[in-house]
């Protein structure tokens, strides 16, 4: 029995990356032998153990062979007669194919440090092809290494462009599109990920709605980089720039304009009422990922609410706190948060535009604050009962947020 580091360890060591996680891979052993060892087993589909002292996964090298369509259509086979090549052959990238033995010394059968060092992700084998998953997993991995220079290898994308064109895609569960979306989003250039599934066509069959954004016109004016597509990923970038690993703020962000490919041609470039007509786009993309509901509702906010946030030092006193209580701020700021941060990347995420100052997210931040002071007790003690109560709080509410308008003026 003989036991390496492999994955993403391994790979992050090689570029002086912090390593978070640990797996190993066990040649040569049953599931009996690792259990005698103590080994906590783990694995429902294939046989992966926890470490008795670190807790780290030990899994049994393994094959799969495709059975059918989609994530699940595979046969595992676990036998101590299977290599670590053969283990290694059956991974996504050759960045992730690379073992590191007890002693310290690299098994690299396909040229992942190569890759590494040139900066390239590339498929292991023809196989890659099976497992659609491996589409959205370059994707956010091409997300994730892009500011280290990573590109992808010509071969992978047209491997890619393949399962799409195969329909491959369309049998990925909407659990999966979920979690590698949202975890790529939380990566520090999440703009990669949608150039990489656009060019491989995915993102056509994936975000239909944020596939439209592109070629659409904005006003040069106010948008310099004129294309809604690509002022989607700047958008994102800022975003991951504001908020780093807030997947929250990024899908705020990937869907805040997605209106704006409802606009009629002869309106364009303006987009009049974009924010109203992108909430229902909003509600089939979320209802159709199974979008968590705090994401859903707080991507409709900003959807609905981004352009009074850009016009803050313009709006009444009494739609601020209209506002506010939208957001439901008062009881819970941290949604105000990622509400100013998602208007602030949406802002900024225009061509020339990257370090403008955003003084609407402080003046709302403080107008939030002065709202929320203000409660029932003191109105309870000057004998005020039932309705009357409300509307006197809301009343003070607005004196309050116009004294803060006052103090930033």
């Amino acid at each position: 029995m003989r036991t390496y580091l492999v994955g993403g360890a391994v790979r992050d060591q090689l570029l002086q990356r912090p390593v978070s996680d640990r797996d190993h891979v066990v040649v040569g052993a049953t599931p009996d032998d690792l259990l005698a060892l103590g080994y906590k087993p783990v694995g429902k589909d294939f046989p992966v153990f926890l470490h008795p002292d670190t807790g780290e996964e030990y899994a049994l090298a393994r094959t799969e062979r495709k059975t059918g369509r989609g994530y699940h259509g595979f046969a595992v086979h676990a036998d101590p007669a299977v290599t670590l090549e053969q283990d290694l052959e059956r991974r996504d990238l050759t960045i992730n194919a690379i073992a590191m033995d007890e002693a310290g010394s690299l098994v690299d059968p396909f040229g992942g440090v190569r890759d590494v060092e040139q900066r390239v992700l590339r498929h292991v084998s023809p196989a890659f092809v099976e497992d659609p998953v491996r589409l959205l997993r370059v994707a956010r991995f091409a997300a994730r290494f892009a500011p280290l220079g990573f590109t992808i290898a010509g071969e992978t994308m047209a491997l890619m462009q393949r399962m799409v064109r195969d329909g491959e895609v369309d049998h990925l569960v909407p659990e999966r599109v979920w979690q590698e979306t949202r975890r790529a989003l939380g990566e520090p250039r999440p703009s990669a990920f949608l150039r990489v599934l656009r060019e491989s066509g995915a993102l056509a069959v994936l975000f239909p709605e944020v596939d439209a954004l592109y070629g659409v016109p904005q006003r040069a004016e106010f948008h310099p980089e004129v294309d809604t597509g690509v002022h989607i990923e700047m958008v994102l970038d800022m975003a991951a720039r504001l908020a780093p690993g807030n997947d929250l703020v990024g899908f705020c962000a990937l869907t805040h304009d997605l209106g704006k490919a409802l606009t009629p041609d002869d309106v364009l470039p303006r987009h009049v009422g974009h924010e109203h007509a992108g909430v229902e786009p909003l509600r089939a993309l979320a209802q159709r990922l199974r979008v968590p509901t705090e994401y859903a509702a707080l991507a409709e906010q900003v959807c609905r609410e981004h352009l009074n946030a850009h016009r803050a030092f313009e709006l009444k006193p009494a739609t601020v706190l209209r506002l506010l209580g939208a957001l439901d701020a008062l009881r819970r700021p941290e949604r105000l948060e990622v509400f100013l941060a998602a208007c602030e990347a949406d802002k900024r995420g225009r061509l020339g535009h990257q370090d403008d100052d955003y003084p609407q997210a402080t003046y709302l931040r403080k107008a939030r604050t002065a709202a929320a002071a203000i409660g029932a007790g003191a109105f309870v003690a000057r004998g005020l009962q039932g309705p009357a109560v409300g509307a006197a709080m809301e009343k003070a509410r607005i004196e309050a947020i116009a004294a803060v308008r006052g103090s930033s003026g």
